[in-house]
């Protein structure tokens, strides 16, 4: 896939490194500061302190008192639950449409992106369905921006999902930052199509129609459709069954350029990926390898084969 300018994406900032945890200390991301920064540009973000809270300071969390969740310390007082939510909305609508991406950091009262304990008044209980303030402002002012906890990132799956969209939106910004029309979209939707399919096939379908559709419809709702459409169907990592019917897709157009026993070898390796038995980098590879060998314009143009940099060996887990 080829990106002309910087991906950014939003960060917290003790994922990056920063001592602004409440105790001084930090929750550094090796995937994110030893891998990823190599490829994108972070802007750090941590809204204890940028709410005036202190380095140190006591620790904070969510309580439920009546109807309301207030974020305070363990006793109820400093409740700083609106000064985020204000925060939130500003960074939502002012910088996050610069970005591509955003890590937050797990389980925190402000940056939690799910599951965040929600204690009762009293203190002797909580539950696990809180979102973080200042995360929710950023999903939901954003709802398209892909959004991952650094926790989740350990997963290969959800690791590799996360990049993908970010490149894929990073790819989208790109396009739409001049004015395009319905040619332009389907062209962008012709480089996705083996992607999409390899995530959801019904999707795969359904977005190719509508774009044939389309052209009666104003262009920037075919343009908000289709990227809406296109997010969603991306949104979880692909599973095991569409990568092998969409790697079967593609073997299919070297049907009448390989000999006997090249067919066999990407049928094996296909068949390998589909019991689990060898990564996706493995028939992947030998596809690419037999495209440089038989050039096809429209396969080569498919960023299913290179989504973000091989550098990042993300389909080495998968």
């Amino acid at each position: 896939m080829q990106i002309t300018s910087s991906i950014k994406i939003g960060i917290s900032a003790c994922l990056a490194g920063d001592k602004v945890r409440f105790d001084t200390g930090h929750k550094r991301s090796n995937f994110c500061m030893d891998e990823l920064v190599h490829h994108v540009e972070y802007v750090k973000f941590c809204p204890e302190v940028a709410v005036g809270l202190p380095i140190p300071r006591p620790t904070i969390r969510q309580v439920k008192v009546g109807d309301t969740i207030k974020v305070c310390r363990p006793d109820g007082s400093g409740d700083v639950g609106e000064q985020l939510t204000e925060y939130g909305k500003r960074v939502a609508t002012e910088q996050a449409k610069s970005l591509s991406g955003f890590v937050f950091c797990a389980k925190s009262p402000s940056c939690g992106m799910e599951r965040v304990k929600i204690y009762n008044e009293a203190g002797t209980g909580n539950t696990s369905e809180g979102i973080g303030f200042f995360a929710k402002q950023i999903m939901t002012h954003n709802p398209l921006l892909p959004c991952e906890e650094n926790g989740r990132l350990n997963d290969p799956h959800l690791r590799e999902n996360f990049v993908m969209r970010v490149y894929v939106f990073k790819s989208w910004q790109e396009l739409v930052a001049s004015p395009v029309g319905l040619h332009e979209l389907t062209q962008f939707h012709a480089k996705h199509k083996y992607l999409v399919m390899s995530h959801n096939y019904e999707s795969y379908r359904a977005l190719g129609r509508y774009l044939a559709q389309a052209a009666a419809e104003p262009i920037e709702q075919v343009k908000d459709n289709y990227i809406s459409g296109l997010m969603n169907a991306l949104s979880s990592p692909a599973s095991r069954k569409n990568q092998t019917n969409t790697l079967t897709h593609l073997q299919g157009y070297f049907k009448n350029d390989l000999s006997k026993i090249e067919k066999q070898e990407l049928c094996s390796a296909i068949d390998e990926y589909r019991k689990g038995l060898v990564p996706l980098y493995v028939p992947l590879t030998l596809l690419k390898h037999h495209l440089k060998v038989h050039p096809n314009e429209y396969l080569a143009q498919q960023v299913y084969f290179d989504p973000y940099p091989n550098e990042l060996k993300l389909r080495f887990g998968i």
